[in-house]
């Protein structure tokens, strides 16, 4: 897989999971804003090429700011994994059937930001790691791993099971999201605009939630949702 712009591509850098096969700058003077590898590589795989050479090699209108990163992909983890902390405050975000993959590096960037420790995606109807996401997430899939599950509501039991409240986002609720307690081990379930949730995601949720608005229009694109969720959650667990 390629990563592309310079965030992205630091970030990969300094994740020591992360294996840099090669790198393609468009200008030596980049060398001297990348930071040495984390995992101990060496910078001999370097080549200077052209800005039209790494245009065909990324999506169509790809900003790439001179610099490519040849990779392989990180390792999903396991909904085990994800669970197994004890620690008293937790985020999780859990997206049903959301498959824009700009939406999805909008949400891990904001998950990065609020300490999610992980995001959580349907096997299928999700996008998994992509160019277009990596540099959307600008960074952020370097440190908010994906979790994938084939069966998200019974994902979702074993979830509630480790101790976390599931969170669910509808605008039928009849509670604000800033009315429930969001202290504690949280997770935060956003379904695809327009469809919303699934009726098994829906009914094995403990909480239903809506945004506060000041009129009746009060849709929001879902990335823009889960950085409110994440910053209200944040707030609360971190609340002096």
């Amino acid at each position: 897989m390629y990563l592309y712009g310079l965030h992205s591509c630091i970030a990969a850098l300094k994740n020591p999971e992360r294996v840099v096969e090669k790198i393609y700058i468009t200008d030596k003077k980049l060398l001297d804003r990348l930071p040495p590898m984390a995992n101990g590589g060496a910078r001999k795989n370097v080549e200077l090429t052209s800005k039209e050479k790494l245009a065909t090699m990324l999506p169509k209108e790809a900003v790439h700011q001179g610099i490519v990163l040849q990779v392989k992909n990180l390792e999903p983890l396991d909904l085990s994994d994800v669970l197994h902390s004890d620690a008293p405050n937790q985020i999780l975000v859990i997206l049903d059937q959301v498959s824009d993959p700009h939406n999805i590096g909008a949400i891990l960037r904001t998950s990065a930001v609020f300490g999610a420790k992980a995001l959580i995606l349907t096997d299928r109807h999700a996008p998994k790691e992509t160019p277009t996401l990596a540099k959307s997430a600008s960074g952020a899939l370097e440190h908010v791993p994906l979790c994938f599950v084939k069966n998200l509501a019974h994902a979702l039991k074993d979830i509630k099971e480790a101790g976390f409240w599931c969170v669910a986002f509808a605008e039928e609720a009849t509670q604000t999201l800033s009315q429930v307690d969001l202290k504690g081990k949280i997770a935060l379930v956003l379904g695809a605009e327009g469809d919303g949730l699934r009726r098994l995601t829906s009914e094995n949720c403990d909480f239903y939630v809506k945004l506060q608005s000041a009129s009746t229009f009060s849709t929001l694109n879902v990335s823009n949702a889960a950085a409110i969720a994440l910053y209200e959650t944040f707030q609360q667990q971190n609340a002096r």
